[in-house]
């Protein structure tokens, strides 16, 4: 009988570093999350598992800045932004390098399109100017715990070798949540598992812009003619799972950011991101159905006739996964009534957005919007960590709402601060008074009320 292999560790030298705060997720709560603790003179790492920061908004190429102005059926009415703090800063210095488009219609709301290569850029210069060392192409792949439940840092995977963060405060940017499964906290997966399907997002160039526009409106979400349209060619076979499909106008001439896929499996389950089968899956399926969409552009959308994809995400784009089980749980009540909270740390305006089927369900918000407590980012059980980003807690309809990218730097820009208040004062997130983190946002031009 043959003896199962040896697990042998990895035979590199290990090396073991320090800092006050380690951000683990270069999306935009971590860029947030770091920047802000970095402007504070604080010690702060940032690790990202790709060569650039950007997350879901870049390396999923979901390329707009969603989330910062009121939504309202007054078909006159001027974009009304609600969100400031960071994520209007961001904008601002993306804007001033030409990365950022002016604001688009969006249904009831409106949106900014944003260039990806522009957005590392500038997150690179933002951490940079506060100090934040940034560690890429690295990978946690476990915890420091100091007994059972505080979480003291990460052990991380780099080309050169293991490595030891230890880190007073500790935030999990992952948008997975991973650090929170690794210490084993309490977490949650979607509705009972069931999770919002991936999408592969692509950008299609050569496409006369103007001519498109004419005939297609300005409104990104593109109207029932041309859903009419898919639906006929896929009855006549086309792979085209997904009628009602957003276009966008980008900062670059002749090109459109397509955000058009549904991936299921080929069972025809819905694809789960945190199951490595099905992740890749999702990856051979979402390139195979851009090609589909391509054909359909060409043949059927005026201004694409000579248009050709020019890229696609670096991998799908994930909506939802993982989940921290917080302190407070953001319920999707809230998000339709508008909620307010005494703790609320950031605001969001943007509708409960579900993908699922071949037409995504949207629940708008009119006139108003709704607060996001800070106890749904602090884990239910355990210390020394805090969560920022599309992994707060939160319902599955809710986080629907909750995990775009204006709410996403908001979080960060919070937790920052959370994080700060921890190392200066000695205490744990749970102990950190809410009303501290609004003042020192409000003095960031949050203005939050």
């Amino acid at each position: 009988m043959s003896q199962p292999p040896k697990i042998s560790e990895d035979a590199r030298a290990s090396e073991a570093v320090s800092c006050d705060v380690l951000v683990v997720g270069g999306g935009a709560a971590g860029v947030a999350a770091a920047v802000t603790g970095g402007r504070q003179g604080l010690r702060v790492i940032l690790i990202e598992r790709y060569g650039f920061c950007g997350g879901g908004a870049v390396a999923g190429l979901s390329g707009t800045v969603c989330g910062l102005y009121l939504a309202t059926e007054r078909a006159s009415a001027p974009p009304h932004p609600v969100v400031f703090g960071f994520a209007a800063e961001f904008c601002d210095a993306l804007q001033a390098r030409g990365g950022l488009a002016q604001p688009i219609r969006y249904g009831k709301t409106w949106t900014r399109v944003h260039d990806p290569l522009m957005w590392r850029e500038t997150a690179d210069a933002m951490l940079a100017a506060a100090g934040v060392h940034v560690i890429y192409h690295a990978t946690a792949i476990g915890v420091l715990l100091d007994g059972q439940e505080r979480i003291e840092g990460a052990r991380i995977w780099t080309k050169q070798g293991p490595l030891a963060i230890r880190a007073t405060q500790t935030i999990d940017a992952s948008g997975d949540a991973d650090l929170v499964a690794m210490a084993g906290l309490d977490h949650f997966v979607g509705d009972n598992g069931r999770v919002q399907n991936p999408t592969m997002v692509f950008r299609l160039m050569g496409v006369d812009v103007p001519r498109f526009l004419r005939v297609h409106g300005e409104d990104t979400i593109m109207g029932d003619a041309v859903s009419m349209q898919i639906r006929a060619s896929q009855a006549a076979g086309e792979e085209l799972p997904r009628s009602k499909i957003w276009l966008f106008p980008t900062p670059r001439r002749g090109e459109l950011l397509c955000n058009c896929t549904r991936i299921s499996g080929n069972d025809g389950r819905e694809l789960n991101p945190l199951l490595r089968d099905d992740f890749t899956e999702a990856e051979i399926n979402g390139r195979r159905q851009v090609r589909a969409y391509e054909r359909f552009f060409r043949s059927h959308l005026v201004g694409c006739e000579n248009a050709f994809v020019n890229d696609t995400g670096v991998q799908v784009g994930v909506r939802q996964t993982r989940q921290v089980m917080g302190v407070a749980v953001l319920a999707n009540l809230d998000v339709l009534n508008a909620r307010k909270f005494s703790d609320g740390i950031a605001r969001s305006p943007w509708p409960i957005e579900l993908h699922s089927g071949e037409k995504p369900k949207l629940q708008w918000i009119f006139d108003d919007f709704y607060e996001v407590p800070y106890a749904c980012f602090v884990p239910r059980k355990g210390e020394g960590l805090l969560v920022a980003g599309r992994c707060l807690s939160a319902q599955h309809e809710a986080v629907a709402s909750a995990r775009v990218t204006a709410q996403c730097f908001s979080y960060g820009h919070a937790i920052g601060h959370a994080a700060a208040l921890c190392v200066r004062e000695r205490l744990e997130p749970r102990q950190i008074d809410p009303q501290s983190i609004r003042h020192a946002l409000n003095h960031d031009n949050a203005r939050l009320t």
